[in-house]
This record gives C-alpha cells, structure tokens and sequence, in this order.
C-alpha cells in the first residue's frame, strides 16, 4: 500500500548485491544492475510528480472551500469544526484530491447519512450539548474499492515512472562527496557512493524520482547539514568529519521525508514497509489459490544479434542460425556444454555485444550495429575464445533481467551423465553392512596408526 508520508524506504545495504559476484577490473565495464528489454517505447522523463501534487487544489466535499494538497490538515481540520465529518486513515489514501472529488460527486447525489456512520458525543447530556459528527472510512465497501483502486492507479504510475528513468541515458551528476561524473544509467552513482563513500540509499531497484532524490540530499549537504541525524554545521570539513566519526553517511530510516522515493511505500494497501517486509509466507500456504485476476503476458525472446523477437524459442533459433549462422544446439553438443555452462555462455555474449565489443576475438567497436557487423563480416560468430574467458561465476547472472532465451536452454547434464568421458567407469557401492570391521579394516585407520608410531 502507499503511504506517501509515513513510513518505511529501503530494505537492505546495496552492498548485499555487491557481493554476489566477483566485478572486473575495468570500472568502465561494470554491470551493476540487469538491464532489461524494453518492453514498450521509452518517454522523456518528466520531474517529479509529487512536487505538482502538492501545489494541486482539493475541494471540501460539501461546499466550496478549498485548499492546496500540501495544506491538506487545513481542510481536515475545516471538515471537522465545520461540517462534523471524519475521513479515517486519510494517510492510506493514495490520491486524496480524487478520493475527495468522487466523494464530492457522490454526496451531492445521496444524502451524506447512506455512505457515513452517524457517532453522537456527550449521548448521556442535555440534548442541546449532543453533536453528530459522520465517519468516512472503508468500512463502507464503496469506500474501500474507492481506496484500493486509486492505490494500485499510483502504484502503476510510480512504476511507470521508474521505468523511464530505467531507460533514459540522458543522466548526468557529479558525485555528492568527491568530484567524479556519472553519465547515463542511474545506478552507476548509487553503486559509487556505496562502494567508495560507503553511503547507502537502498537498492537502486527499489528507488524512484531519483534525480529528486539526489537534489534533496545535495541540497542538505550544500546547507552543511548531516543527512542522517539533521544537525546544522559551521563548514564542510566539520560536516564530513562528524559523518564520518559518527557513521552518518547513511539516510535516517525514520525520516518520512524521504518515503516517496522508495518503490516499496506503494506497495500494499494498509500495510506498513515494516509489515510487508516481515510478512511470513508459510502464512498463505493454506489460503486458496485464485489466478482469476492473474494478466498473464507472453514472454518474448530476443535474438543475440538483433532486435528480433518471438514467443516461439524454436523460431528464435532458427532466426539466429538463418539469419546470423549462430547455431546454440551446434555448440552446445560440440562443446558438451551443460545447463549453467549454456546459460553463462548466453549471459557472456550477451554483455559483450552491450559494452560494443566482438566476443570472438576482443575488438571494441564505437556501437552495437557496429560490433555486429563486424562478427558477420570477420566470421566470428560462432568462434568463442577460451572456456575460461567467458565460463566465470559472474555470468551466472543474467545481463538482462527479463531474456526469456536463458529460459528455454536445455538442461544436459542428464545426457551427459551416459555421454560424457567418464561413461564406462563403473561405479561401485561400499558395503556398508558391518560398519565395525569396515572401521577395523579401513585404510584410513592404518594409515592413522602408521603415522602414529613414526611420531
């Protein structure tokens, strides 16, 4: 659920992915973070949308007063002393002014009483000292669908939104703490300030409005103020050094300013970042399945070389050995290559084709349409340099999050079981049935024993 105002931000060091894998040596090369195929155009970023909100005017429900977003408590405050009404739980509701305006609608058409519950304070004194005030809360199951529809509405906007920011290249920023400069994909400066200045914000994956973000915190170091703890300082020598003593190069989890930049505050209807986090899963096990509601997507692959596409893996294959003369199946039996190996093989050519290089013999090349032309006309399509080159832990991880090709990799380690070089090797079963006289008898035990009397 979101809560805009609240609680919660990240979930765990970006560090915890850092080490996953051993990175190589050339900075310029990391692969930080899966890339991901674009699954629809990209569009310009826009800024940050929950600036504008503020500014965007609400109307009371039952006359015409009205008052800006970020003035919100004023006209709660006006619902109650004047009109007697209370919206529960105004901080779970994802789009107030839209929530207030269907209610506006709806209430001009109805009396208030057929959505309200009518509570009576001082029941017990004169009648005269008795007042009615109306609670609005999802209880009332029109209000509750209300809620959870306007929920999930900023749910896909927020992750509409992170998806342009995933696929703009347009970034461009001088580190807050030294004066590099990072272009292009986000994470690039995430993952810097995390590994050289060890500051946290989070996974990069779990951030959105980052250029927002990013200003926020530049503006609090520019005003010399510690970013975790909020104190003022004289000059930036003593700012950078009581971060440093103090271990403040880190955002105050508490601070809920800094919810709206964190994915996982839009999550779930009514639920704290804390609770969704330590929500136990063996919980649901008994809970009946219903897929009913499931929008299932076909997954597409990708060729290796170009842009082509097709649900069909078969038709990919026969795409990229007509096309490109890049067999898998050819290689994989040359090369008895097993499941992990096929899959690290796909993720290696596939990085290499990303960073603009020939995976056969190392060439960098300006472009991608520029390597590829290279590996058609040089022949280098199904030369592969040496197994340990590209046969590294760090491909087990996909280059791209979402290549459904590394789905429909054939597992071969079953065949190579009865093919492989050790085929005709008997395997024979230790007899187990007298455990005393094997202890007695074991080779282990003489050669205990012979050590024994030597010493």
């Amino acid at each position: 659920m979101l809560y805009p105002l609240g609680t919660g931000r990240f979930t765990r060091p970006y560090s915890c992915f850092l080490s996953c894998f051993t990175l190589p040596s050339d900075e310029q090369e990391w692969i930080l973070e899966p890339l991901c195929f674009p699954e629809q155009p990209a569009t310009d970023i826009g800024t940050n949308s929950s600036s504008h909100h503020d500014m965007e005017v609400v109307t009371c429900v039952l006359c015409s007063h009205s008052a800006p977003l970020s003035e919100k408590d004023r006209l709660l405050k006006h619902l109650v002393l004047v009109h007697k009404l209370v919206i529960a739980d105004v901080k779970l509701i994802a789009d107030f002014p839209k929530y207030m305006e269907y209610w506006k609608n709806r209430i001009s058409e109805q009396p208030i009483t057929d959505f309200c519950s009518v509570i009576k304070t001082n029941s017990q004194g004169p009648v005269e000292k008795q007042e009615h005030y109306f609670l609005l809360c999802d209880v009332l199951p029109e209000d509750r669908v209300l809620r959870e529809h306007l929920q999930q509405k900023r749910l896909e906007e927020i992750l509409e939104q992170q998806q342009r920011e995933r696929d703009d290249d347009s970034f461009q920023r001088i580190c807050m703490f030294c004066n590099d400069e990072f272009n292009g994909n986000r994470s690039s400066l995430l993952n810097h300030m995390a590994r050289e200045h060890s500051f946290n914000v989070g996974l990069p994956d779990n951030i959105v409005y980052c250029v927002e973000f990013l200003d926020h915190l530049q503006s609090k170091l520019d005003n010399l103020q510690c970013l975790y703890c909020e104190k003022t300082f004289r000059d930036k020598t003593t700012l950078k050094d009581h971060m440093r003593k103090k271990q403040h190069r880190r955002i105050n989890g508490n601070n809920s300013e800094y919810d709206c930049f964190y994915i996982i505050n839009y999550l779930e209807l009514g639920k704290t970042w804390e609770e969704v986090q330590s929500e136990d899963d063996r919980e649901m096990e008994d809970e009946d399945d219903d897929w009913s509601d499931w929008q299932a997507h076909p997954v597409c692959a990708v060729c290796l070389f170009c842009e082509q596409q097709s649900e069909s893996m078969e038709k990919i294959y026969t795409h990229m050995e007509e096309t490109h003369g890049f067999d898998l199946h050819k290689l994989k039996t040359e090369l008895n290559l097993r499941f992990y190996q096929q899959v690290k093989l796909v993720n290696y050519i596939r990085r290499e084709i990303h960073q603009c290089r020939c995976y056969g013999c190392q060439e960098k090349f300006g472009s991608k349409p520029e390597v590829i032309r290279h590996v058609m006309e040089a022949g280098h399509v199904m030369q592969l340099p040496e197994t340990s080159t590209w046969d590294q832990p760090q491909y087990y991880f996909p280059t791209y999050e979402n290549d459904a090709l590394l789905c429909a990799l054939s597992d071969s380690d079953s065949e190579s079981e009865h093919t492989g070089p050790w085929r005709d090797v008997p395997v024979i079963a230790e007899d187990i049935s007298n455990l005393k006289v094997l202890k007695q008898t074991s080779v282990l035990s003489h050669l205990l024993k012979n050590t024994d009397s030597s010493s």
